[in-house]
């Protein structure tokens, strides 16, 4: 029995435990490092957040993606030089070394409720007793897929997720659904790997992001530079997720999906323009499968249709976090959990309505606000988080935990916070 789970490695997961290691927790810590950039994000790309929004966080703070790079000899600035998947993925990996090299690589198939806690079962056949576990699993299980996509064989439509390596597509015809960051990544990865690549957009243009370049004074009094870019309404992200918690829930979630909509990086634009096929203010009405290719008849703004013939379609369509698409919770805990809107409704310390349960990351964004969707919400999350999990008092022992308010045998701790 150990007193913490994280399930998940990735930016949230390895803060967190980097934090709770600092505190002195009894915990675990399983996942592929970096597992979700490694394996559904396109080869070549680059990310959107600045150099200074993309590091990870330990209790220090001197382990940023500045020092590495430093560190290494690799070309870094807190704006203007975009972080590569590469190099972040790296760094990453750099990271769990330092901090957490008792991490477990492994996948978790099945997590339940015991007398005690939590038993969750792994791939390899392993279990780990934990007294709390913490979901930092990313948003891999919350693919979205448009309607049309069910009337598709699976070979044939897949989505941005699923590929990383786009050799596959080489010399072949692709059709990309969306007009986000995500569908101008996978375009740029096809057309460097030689495939055909149309983009079909709904929106009436693509709105790709403006580099920052140099801002006056009065640029940054007008608009303060914060981890989700310049302007007041990213400060009160940023700065006040409490607030933000705080807020009813239907407001939550329309600021949340709302907020930066879709907006493909600014360095991504040479590589699309004039080099790919864009259709924009078009959707797709039907697909259906023609010796084996797909017929996509699509609708214009005019109400024009149109066919287009492709070898296969990729859907950049996003993600919507849903309890119940978690592989490793079954129908009975999934049920439990309160939600709005699919997400789990967290407490102000991430815990959902299942005692010692708790979920961090993308899927916190309806209770935390839109920072939560990248890796500099990871900060707030795991000084939060490991204050509640792991309160220290003024000689920097461990306190003893506060009796469960649960029941007798669930730990519930309460940090000194509230």
């Amino acid at each position: 029995m150990t007193d913490c789970l994280i399930i998940g490695a990735g930016p949230y997961g390895l803060s967190l435990g980097a934090h709770l290691k600092a505190r002195g927790l009894s915990f675990r810590i399983a996942g592929s490092v970096m597992g979700a950039w490694t394996d559904n994000m396109p080869e070549g790309m680059y990310l959107k957040s600045e150099g200074f929004a993309s590091s990870l966080f330990e209790p220090s703070g001197a382990f940023t993606l500045g020092a590495y790079c430093a560190e290494q000899g690799i070309p870094y600035a807190h704006t203007g030089i975009p972080v590569s998947k590469d190099v972040f993925i790296r760094y990453g990996a750099a990271f769990q070394q330092r901090f957490l090299p008792h991490l477990e690589n492994r996948m978790a198939t099945a997590v339940t409720r015991t007398r005690d806690g939590y038993l969750t079962s792994f791939a390899d056949g392993g279990h780990i007793a934990s007294r709390q576990v913490v979901v930092a699993a990313g948003v891999g299980s919350y693919s979205q897929l448009p309607d049309f996509a069910s009337q598709l064989p699976a070979r044939l439509c897949s989505h941005s997720s699923a590929h990383h390596d786009f050799g596959r597509f080489a010399g072949r015809a692709v059709a990309v659904i969306g007009g986000g960051s995500s569908a101008m990544d996978v375009a740029a990865a096809l057309r460097r790997r030689g495939a055909h690549a149309t983009v079909i957009a709904r929106r009436a243009s693509v709105r790709f992001q403006t580099p920052l370049g140099q801002r006056s004074l009065r640029d940054k009094i007008r608009a303060p530079m914060t981890s989700l870019g310049p302007g007041w309404k990213s400060v009160l992200c940023t700065r006040a997720p409490m607030v933000f918690h705080h807020m009813p829930d239907r407001f939550r979630s329309e600021i949340v999906r709302r907020y930066l909509g879709p907006a493909p990086a600014w360095f991504v634009r040479d590589e699309v323009e004039g080099h790919v096929a864009i259709m924009t203010g078009t959707v797709v009405a039907g697909a259906r499968e023609e010796a084996g290719r797909v017929q996509l008849t699509t609708r214009d703004a005019a109400g024009a249709s149109a066919t287009v013939v492709v070898d296969h379609v990729i859907c950049a369509t996003g993600y919507k976090v849903a309890v119940n698409r978690n592989a490793f919770l079954n129908e009975a805990m999934a049920g439990a959990i309160r939600d709005v809107g699919g997400a789990p409704k967290l407490s102000r310390n991430f815990e959902t309505s299942l005692p010692g349960l708790y979920f961090i990351g993308p899927a916190a964004a309806n209770s935390f606000g839109p920072v939560m969707r990248f890796a500099a919400g990871a900060e707030f999350t795991a000084r939060r988080l490991s204050r509640h999990l792991a309160p220290i008092g003024i000689l920097g022992q461990r306190r003893r935990q506060p009796a469960a308010q649960y029941g007798p045998s669930l730990s519930n701790s309460v940090s000194a916070d509230g």
